[in-house]
């Protein structure tokens, strides 16, 4: 449902017609459909497992349509495909089997992108800041709070969707630094905040970004939010304006952001702005760790570095943790290699023009 749902979406976002099929395939929904999942998905925009899945559950949610007579057209949709795969057995017999597709089917090949925990990219310091000054001038106080959280704390949009207000009255003081608290997450806090994988420990936060936070739990917009809410939800953080929590259940998801979100990109394009294009949520928790990683590694070391990151980030294990010192390590090489590239190849260019002149 959720790739119908996107479907449905782009239908509406490009004024297509679900049932527009002309002789001109090039000009067919599903036919246009399919190439909007393909620049998604070479953006980085959607992982190429998604840009399949979605493609597939659209085609068969047509299938369903033709065969209960909700959909007739006198051109073919797509061609049918049969596709042989060949596998061994348990007992080691080779099989074949016949797999049918169509020719609209998106193949699922991996990007050569370098991507970190869960496929995010970073942003750089310099976006990160830019995006926080937008979203403090031009979105709700709720949106822009969730932003700065994600990016200097590095928290899941879950974990922050479930903070409870005990949460941060019980923040305590790192004892290395005065202006650094810790606040207790996962399902061994009192009061258990959800995390991914169940892991319990604490999260960072610095003593002005807990000192707004608490500003705002006090403040008359949340307090308009709570006396909507259920009983159960009036203890969170974090309401919609209608008094219902961001995210329900173990989803790293909110239907409710991704519209702010959604809503603050277009005021960004709408001024002339792009940082904020390609912009997702979860990205905010990328540039955390990458920024902990290249303030830690030249003052720690790797080995220290790497452990700190694991526990600020409650990582499960060390591997989701060294990819973001790989990452930070590779990054100036390959601006130098870049750089270095940029003034061979400028120069060449440069003697070229000197000789046809």
């Amino acid at each position: 449902m959720t790739s119908i749902l996107m479907y449905a979406n782009w239908l509406e976002q490009s004024k297509t017609d679900w049932w527009y099929f002309p002789v001109k395939k090039a000009d067919r929904c599903l036919v246009r459909f399919r190439g909007h999942l393909i620049v998604q998905r070479d953006s980085g925009l959607i992982a190429p497992s998604t840009a399949t899945q979605r493609m597939r559950d659209v085609i068969n949610f047509y299938r369903w349509l033709r065969a209960n007579g909700f959909l007739t057209s006198d051109w073919p949709l797509w061609k049918e495909k049969f596709v042989s795969i060949n596998f061994t057995n348990a007992v080691g017999f080779d099989r074949t089997i016949a797999v049918q597709t169509t020719d609209l089917a998106i193949k699922n090949r991996k990007l050569n992108i370098e991507k970190l925990e869960d496929g995010l990219i970073p942003v750089s310091a310099e976006d990160r800041d830019k995006i926080l000054e937008f979203a403090r001038d031009n979105a709700s106080w709720e949106t822009y709070l969730f932003l700065m959280l994600g990016f200097y704390t590095g928290m899941r949009i879950g974990t922050l969707s479930d903070l409870k207000v005990e949460t941060l009255r019980r923040a305590v003081p790192d004892p290395q630094s005065r202006d650094l608290y810790k606040i207790a997450i996962g399902p061994g806090a009192r009061p258990s905040v959800k995390t991914k994988f169940g892991v319990t420990g604490f999260a960072w936060i610095t003593k002005p970004h807990l000192e707004l936070i608490l500003i705002y739990v006090d403040s008359q917009q949340r307090q308009d939010r709570v006396s909507k809410a259920k009983e159960q939800n009036k203890n969170l953080v974090f309401l919609t304006r209608h008094g219902n929590p961001y995210t329900t259940g173990n989803t790293e998801k909110s239907s409710a952001l991704n519209v702010e979100m959604h809503n603050l990109r277009k005021k960004s394009k709408a001024t002339g702005n792009n940082f904020l294009e390609g912009f997702y949520f979860h990205r905010s928790r990328a540039t955390f760790a990458t920024q902990l990683a290249i303030l830690l590694v030249p003052i720690a070391g790797v080995v220290n570095a790497l452990a700190i990151i694991k526990d600020a980030l409650l990582h499960k294990d060390e591997a989701t943790s060294l990819r973001y010192i790989k990452f930070i390590e590779r990054t100036p090489a390959k601006a130098k290699i870049a750089n270095e590239f940029s003034r061979v190849f400028l120069s060449i260019l440069s003697e070229g023009r000197s000789d046809d002149e």
